[in-house]
Parts: C-alpha cells; structure tokens; sequence
C-alpha cells in the first residue's frame, strides 16, 4: 500500500462489499479446499478445481451483460476441461485404505470452493469492477487498485475463520504450524500464492472478466507439471504433452475472434449506471 501510495476507502458500503469478497473469496474457499485435502488426493483436487470456469460462464453471463455465453466460450471450456482430465487422469487410481464417505465429502468441499470463487468474482465485477469508489487528493476520484480490493479482504477473512476455528480445532493439538519446513509452506503459500497472485487476478479480472479470468484454473496442472519436473525429477509423458496442449488450447479457444456467436446473455441496461456517490461524497475520502 505504501509503495504504490494506494488508499483504503471510507465510504461503508464500498467496505461491505470487500467484506463480503472477503468471506467468498478468501475465508470460504480457502476452508473449504485445505479440508478437502485432507482426504482427496491433490490430482482429484485439480481436476474438480476446473469447475471454476463452468460456474463462472453461467453466473456471469446472468448477472453481467458483458459476459454473454458464445460458442467459442463453451469450446474453450469443455477443451480446457478435458485437457486438464487428461493431465491428472493416470494420478486417480483407487487408493488403498480410502474412506469413501470421506471423499465424497471433501468432492463436495471442493464443488463448493469453485462455487464460491465465481460468485465472489462475479460480485467484485459487479459492485466494484471499474468503478471510481476512490477520492485520491492527487488524481481525483478513481477506481480501486488491486492492492486496494485485496488488502480489505484479507483483514476480513481471518477474523472470519478465527470464530470456526476456535470453535472446532482448539482441541485438535495446537494452532500454529509445528515446524519450520510447515512454516515455510505456510509463508510460501500465504505471500505467493495469495497475496502476489490476488493482485495479479485483480488486475486480470477487470482487463479479460470474470469467465476469461477463470480460465486460469486449466493452468494450474501445468504448473504442477513443471514443478513435478524440476523439483522432483518427474517424467513428462505423452499423455501429459496432449492434455497440456488441450489446456493451452481451450484458453486459446475461449478467447478466439472467431465463434462469439451469443448463446445466452444478460441485455445490457437501456441508461448508464449514474455516477456513484460514494466517489464524491466527503466519507469517501481515504486513509
């Protein structure tokens, strides 16, 4: 906040609505996932994670009448999504000693999360998107900056979580990590998978929106991929080869010129939105 001299907004209802970002797209998915774990393997998870994109393409295209359903999105998703089944597919072998109802549970944690993550992207394009929702003294009223949406959601979510975890985990043997190797894993995950790449996604949400931004989740196996490879001296197979080429290539569809013929799609409002209050009035004004 102090590098890029970003501001945190007064005005409470903008505040509401990081608040709410904050508790379906931090505090739910991230319980949700880290649970699910817990008793799925990591390539189910990944797998079940491509869902993201589907719930994405049908609540955006409800909600916002800039991301209609078309062809080429639809393409993209059921290629991406193959691609990425193809990637993790020979990881799914049954496990010895599983417990089935456990597992069925953690699928449905999982579903859940990538509900959450397309509600919660669809409400920030929504509410706060574009919008000018900050008075800089500087430049004048202006949209907020992803550090500015990140850092209020990140307060929330943790004061979120705190209640259930004091209620179900305070007698589970401690709640800090136990280790210096699990501390690092914590600290990886919280400054770069968290905080750098919500800054990124941010960015990205307002520039490509929410289904496009989504695709994302078809990267993650390919990352896993390369990590596999030059960290455990992994072998990449031909099936790994197609099912990357399948998800490069849904990402690729999905953001095509051509087949944007609208299948379905919100009418947009017959008069622009007025200009938003908060921006102007004096609790606008910033930290």
């Amino acid at each position: 906040m102090a590098v890029t001299r970003s501001r945190v907004p007064r005005d409470l209802a903008v505040l509401g609505k990081l608040a709410v970002m904050g508790v379906f797209y931090v505090a739910v998915p991230f319980t949700l996932i880290t649970w699910a774990e817990q008793s799925i393997d990591s390539a189910l998870a990944t797998i079940l994670q491509g869902l993201t994109p589907l719930f994405a393409l049908v609540i955006a295209a409800i909600v916002l009448h800039d991301e209609p359903i078309t062809i080429n999105k639809v393409g993209g998703l059921l290629l991406g999504f193959a691609g990425a089944a193809v990637i993790v597919a020979r990881h799914l072998a049954p496990t010895a000693g599983a417990n089935p109802g456990a597992e069925l549970m953690g699928e449905l944690a999982l579903v859940l999360s990538c509900l959450s993550y397309a509600a919660g992207a669809t409400f920030l394009r929504r509410t706060i998107g574009t919008r000018k929702l900050v008075l800089d003294p500087i430049t004048g009223p202006r949209a907020l900056r992803p550090v500015e949406i990140a850092l209020p959601q990140n307060i929330v979510a943790p004061a979120v979580i705190a209640v259930p975890a004091v209620l179900f985990e305070s007698g589970t043997g401690g709640s800090v990590p136990p280790s210096a190797a699990a501390w690092l894993s914590v600290v990886w995950l919280g400054l770069f998978g968290s905080a750098l790449a919500y800054l990124l996604f941010f960015r990205l949400l307002n520039i490509w929106g929410v289904y496009r931004s989504s695709l994302i989740t078809y990267v993650m196996p390919i990352i896993g991929i390369i990590l596999g490879v030059v960290v455990l001296n992994e072998l990449i197979d031909l099936q790994t080869m197609i099912g990357a080429v399948m998800v490069i290539g849904g990402v690729a569809l999905a953001n095509a010129p051509i087949g944007r013929r609208q299948l379905y799609g919100r009418a947009a409002k017959p008069t622009p939105e007025p200009a938003v209050a908060a921006a102007t009035s004096p609790s606008a004004t910033a930290d």
